[in-house]
């Protein structure tokens, strides 16, 4: 068995729950009701605030701040937690803030990285496989989906929703929800083409990634209303699990999804030149 290791200075709160092999850094400050998962890593200077709890093998880097309360005027000290799965790791000056209302949780998912200076607000449910680059943000009640990517200076209004696969560029934002499977870029962030790369690497065949291919053509860069686009889909008989996850997205998306202006002057007035849309 595997005993935890608690450096001198830090100051771990008796209510805490330490799992066999945790380490705590210099410095570190662990609040009351927190759970640590076995093997779990904390760096120095860092601060778990209360009720937060973390799956098995994380690591949460020096000047983070995980479960602090959520910078949200509607909170009025309710009991809520943030969850960790495992083997997810959080690097330096990121935070992570508990969410609002009574019982509710802001949700980490398992295997996932959020670089230097991310920002995870109140409430967000973020999924497995979730990459946030250096400097990312995300306001309160985001959801990401699985294996999502959000480059460098991202930044999401509160309630988007982002599907699994999609892939963000660096700088892009949004207020609009962003579907899954692709790849998008700029402010607002629009649909530039499939994250062939991601899908590929998961095992995702060729056949469901030139049905995605087409898919998205028609829906985002052929001039097609989305009922025309869809109506076309449909007539082509292209049955795919994949595009029916695209399709199911954009007719239940709460916020809309952003759609660029076909017509060539309008285009040309955004500074996007005909080859950045194409596939």
């Amino acid at each position: 068995m595997t005993t935890t290791k608690i450096h001198s200075t830090a100051i771990v709160d008796p209510t805490a729950v330490l799992h066999e092999g945790v380490e705590i850094g210099p410095y570190t400050i662990i609040g009351p009701n927190v759970e640590l998962g076995a093997h779990t890593r904390i760096g120095s200077h860092v601060v778990i605030g209360e009720r937060t709890i973390t799956g098995e093998q994380c690591f949460i880097d020096s000047f983070a701040a995980v479960g602090g309360e959520p910078q949200d005027f509607s909170y009025k000290g309710e009991s809520t937690r943030v969850r960790i799965g495992d083997r997810t790791t959080i690097r330096e000056y990121t935070t992570v803030n508990r969410a609002t209302g009574e019982g509710q949780e802001t949700v980490i998912g398992s295997d996932c990285m959020l670089m230097e200076y991310v920002h995870v607000a109140h409430n967000c449910q973020i999924g497995n496989h979730v990459i946030m680059v250096n400097t990312s943000q995300i306001a309160g009640y985001v959801e990401l989906g699985d294996y999502a990517y959000m480059s460098a200076l991202t930044i999401l209004h509160q309630f988007v929703k982002v599907g699994r696969f999609a892939l963000l560029s660096g700088a892009t934002g949004s207020r609009q929800d962003l579907p899954p499977f692709t790849l998008l870029d700029g402010r607002p962030a629009a649909v530039r083409g499939v994250n062939k790369v991601g899908l590929k690497r998961r095992g995702v065949g060729l056949d469901s990634r030139t049905h995605l291919t087409k898919a998205v053509k028609l829906l985002f860069q052929s001039g097609l209303t989305i009922e025309e686009a869809v109506s076309k889909l449909a007539a082509d008989e292209l049955a795919d699990p994949y595009v029916d996850e695209l399709l199911t997205f954009i007719k239940t998306s709460k916020r809309g999804v952003y759609r660029e202006p076909f017509n060539r002057t309008e285009r040309d007035k955004t500074g996007l030149g005909v080859d950045e849309l194409t596939v």
